[in-house]
């Protein structure tokens, strides 16, 4: 759960709100009921009403600030070391009036006493990351997690030089030469499959 905790809030603090319910979605739907399971459905809706406010959408955000709150309250002012109290202030402020508080900046997420952000996520949380953002932004989604992938089983082999885990990084901090990352990932992917596939035809 950790890891997509991380990635999720990371991927919210640098402004996409809409995407950061991805990294919690999928692990939230395997969770037994409970309070880590809530933590995820709280945030979930919060940012869901945040990427409401983005588009105007003033029923939805109202309504989903209600329901994240649900959700949130009980859990304590910390949990998980997610910093929960100004989320609570904010969802309970746009709930009673979404359009005001809607076109105000909304609070970042706090994880550990500090607003985590892309560039502070170790390789479990940026793999994560790199899937989600590939969706969100349109590039081709089964490269980037074949990619991450094979930087993770890099790791797992002690090869301290791997091209995969630089550009796994590269691909999630580096707005600006995301595409020239892609497609570099792309070409190492593909070498590392025409390799592997000479290696299985040998036998």
């Amino acid at each position: 759960m950790d890891a997509h905790l991380r990635a999720g809030i990371a991927i919210y603090n640098t402004g996409h709100y809409h995407a950061a319910h991805d990294a919690w979605e999928a692990h939230w739907l395997d969770m037994p009921p409970g309070d880590d399971r809530d933590l995820l459905q709280g945030l979930i809706q919060f940012t869901a009403a945040v990427h409401h406010t983005t588009t105007d959408n003033c029923d939805g955000a109202r309504g989903l600030a209600g329901s994240a709150q649900t959700y949130l309250d009980g859990l304590g002012g910390v949990y998980q070391q997610v910093a929960l109290d100004p989320i609570l202030r904010y969802l309970a402020a746009l709930e009673r009036d979404p359009e005001r508080v809607g076109a105000t900046p909304p609070p970042p997420i706090e994880y550990d006493e500090r607003a985590i952000d892309l560039e502070s996520l170790d390789l479990p949380a940026t793999g994560v990351a790199a899937t989600i953002l590939a969706e969100e932004l349109g590039y081709d989604e089964a490269t980037i997690e074949q990619a991450v992938a094979y930087a993770r089983a890099d790791v797992a082999a002690g090869e301290a030089t791997s091209p995969f885990v630089t550009l796994v990084f590269d691909f999630v901090r580096d707005d600006e030469h995301r595409a020239i990352v892609a497609q570099r990932l792309t070409e190492h992917v593909r070498r590392r499959q025409h390799r592997e596939s000479d290696v299985e035809n040998l036998f």
